[in-house]
């Protein structure tokens, strides 16, 4: 049985010690939202971080707050 991959699960790790876990469906949809929101952000602003699949679920942190990043690809099993 081979394996598909489903999603990316993005590990954002925070001041404080908290780790917030988001997910996206292609690698390039996190780049394009990394690029386009987080990097370019001064360290005191506010972003919107996606949460799921849901339009409009959400959680706002400070661009400065997040120190860690951890890249996950997740695997499902396809049926041949």
């Amino acid at each position: 049985m081979s394996r598909s991959l489903r999603r990316f699960s993005i590990h954002l790790m925070l001041e404080g010690g908290h780790v917030q876990v988001v997910e996206f469906r292609r690698l390039e949809d996190f780049q394009s939202w990394y690029g386009g929101v987080l990097a370019p952000a001064a360290p005191e602003a506010f972003v919107t971080v996606p949460l799921g699949d849901l339009e409009g679920e959400y959680l706002v942190v400070r661009a400065g707050s997040v120190i860690g990043i951890r890249v996950e690809p997740e695997f499902g099993a396809s049926q041949e």
